[in-house]
């Protein structure tokens, strides 16, 4: 695995890349690659840290592990490339801003709008095995991204942290909530959201009013 990361990142985790755990994940996912299908494709593993510059970060989306169905990984959290349908999830989170901020659904699930303005997309896996959701989970991702939230915490301020269903909020204890907002909620996917928790979370409203609140430019969404 060649390890193209944004500089800024480099800087802030390059030392995970010198260790032992980081040579065996190198060698799994090699071979994983290797001999299965999986995703994303091999330049977009780490697009999530190269589309958004640690010092640009204003915003983490914790996902839990990529898509798993052909095309629809892209390195993003929650995003799908243009022309390929919107999962569940997604499909859920763009209902909830529409609730929360009056925005119509978009034409398309690719995320990469929000990447462009600090939101960092990050799952918690970054690879995973077609058709097996969670598959790379014990390849050894978690030590690293846990290391990249971390540097967040320590090294950022007034960060606004969204923690997504059980698995996300599980990291909470990496963040410093005296620094940060951490907005925290049920799943958008269809077997949590309907069970309620989800809609009328108003998550997005509340992290741009926390951003303006620090005199920062609220997102997008």
């Amino acid at each position: 695995m060649n390890v193209k990361i944004e500089e800024s990142w480099r800087r802030q985790v390059g030392a995970e890349f010198e260790k032992s755990y980081f040579a065996n994940l190198t060698r799994l996912v090699r071979e994983e690659y290797l001999h299965h299908a999986c995703y994303p494709p091999g330049p977009l593993i780490f697009n999530a840290f190269n589309l958004c510059p640690f010092d640009l970060v204003k915003v983490v989306v914790i996902g839990q592990d990529p898509y798993h169905e052909p095309g629809q990984a892209m390195g993003l959290s929650f995003s799908v490339p243009e022309g390929i349908p919107a999962p569940p999830s997604l499909v859920n989170i763009f209902k909830e801003i529409e609730l929360d901020l009056g925005k119509p659904m978009p034409p398309n699930g690719d995320l990469t709008r929000w990447a462009d303005q600090g939101v960092l997309l990050l799952n918690a896996t970054l690879t995973v095995r077609a058709h097996e959701a969670n598959s790379h989970q014990r390849l050894g991702w978690s030590t690293f991204t846990d290391a990249a939230i971390k540097a967040l915490s320590d090294r950022r301020d007034n960060l606004v942290f969204m923690l997504w269903g059980g698995f996300a909020r599980g990291k909470k204890y990496l963040i410093d909530t005296n620094r940060h907002l951490v907005l925290e909620s049920v799943h958008p996917s269809p077997l949590s959201a309907n069970r309620g928790g989800w809609f009328g979370n108003r998550q997005f409203s509340r992290c741009n009013a926390f951003l303006e609140s620090k005199g920062l430019t609220p997102v997008e969404w």
